[in-house]
């Protein structure tokens, strides 16, 4: 059987043109596709970490305020604006993937700079993200790390820092750091000094409570052995009966005359016998009494 072909007919002029459109559109699409998905997908900023000697509780509160001051460190869109302002806090952020790992997380965000510096094959116009993991590794350290990228708003291309943000920022918090520290060690050497004044004090209250106690003491002492010497001087203490007596220079009634003692005429008994008395008169005189020619003082 003989084959018949169908003849075939030319496309017009403004066909062929349609379909040469048509191609060439799909591929270029295509091709900034590709260009789009390679930056988006490059191997992301290793960013910068540092450990400080210092608490969790001190690098957070200077971190708080980095945050609020409103400010993106190491960057600027144009030159007569040195630092770029009006940076805000935000809780999240799908510019950055999420963290996973341990920390906690802190984000600032720049939105409509343009171009700014520092941010690698920056152009057009975009956001800047900049996120701050903190950990604690011990009670005396704490690890911080940061993370900074321009990403355009409209074609949502990547640009990673050169690494001046980041150092710029860290900077910043370590400055407010110090602030804090030494704020602290000022505080803490005050309380020192209150604490040795007041230490100092207690003492020196202490030795004149114990002085005190000591001299009370030592008063009630004397004044006990004052006590004790009045009660014995009077129990050792006489005087001479009336009319008078005759000091006598032996416990005898027979014995020689000492002296003739006036009625009431204080003496102090040195010596006791049984009888007698052996005493001794205001002048020095000693001699001897009977019992009966003696009698207490009043």
């Amino acid at each position: 059987m003989e084959r018949k072909f169908l003849p075939i007919r030319p496309q017009s002029f403004p066909t062929r043109l349609a379909a040469g459109l048509t191609v060439t559109i799909l591929w270029l699409l295509s091709g900034t596709n590709h260009v789009h998905a390679s930056k988006d997908h490059a191997a992301p900023n290793p960013g910068f970490v540092t450990e400080f000697a210092a608490s969790l509780e001190d690098v957070l509160q200077a971190l708080q305020e980095v945050l609020q001051d409103q400010t993106i460190h190491g960057t600027q869109i144009f030159d007569r604006e040195p630092t770029l302002t009006g940076a805000v806090i935000v809780q999240s952020t799908p510019l950055f993937e999420p963290w996973k790992s341990e920390g906690k997380v802190f984000y600032k965000i720049r939105t409509d700079a343009i171009a700014p510096r520092h941010f690698l094959e920056s152009a057009d116009q975009g956001t800047i993200a900049v996120r701050y993991v903190v950990t604690s590794v011990s009670p005396e350290r704490t690890r911080l790390r940061i993370d900074a990228i321009f990403v355009e708003t409209a074609h949502r291309v990547v640009h990673s820092s050169d690494g001046t943000v980041e150092s710029s920022e860290y900077k910043v918090i370590q400055d407010h750091l110090h602030a804090i520290q030494f704020a602290e060690q000022e505080a803490a050497d005050a309380q020192r000094h209150r604490e040795s004044i007041d230490l100092a004090r207690q003492t020196f209250i202490r030795q004149r409570e114990d002085e005190t106690a000591l001299l009370a003491a030592t008063q009630a002492s004397v004044q006990d052995l004052e006590q004790r010497v009045s009660s014995l001087r009077h129990e050792l203490e006489r005087r001479i009966k009336a009319p008078g007596a005759s000091l006598k220079a032996a416990p005898f009634r027979s014995a020689a005359d000492v002296a003739n003692l006036t009625a009431y005429t204080e003496v102090i008994i040195v010596i006791v016998t049984p009888r007698w008395y052996g005493v001794e008169t205001p002048n020095g005189q000693r001699g001897w009494l009977p019992f009966d020619q003696l009698e207490l003082l009043p």
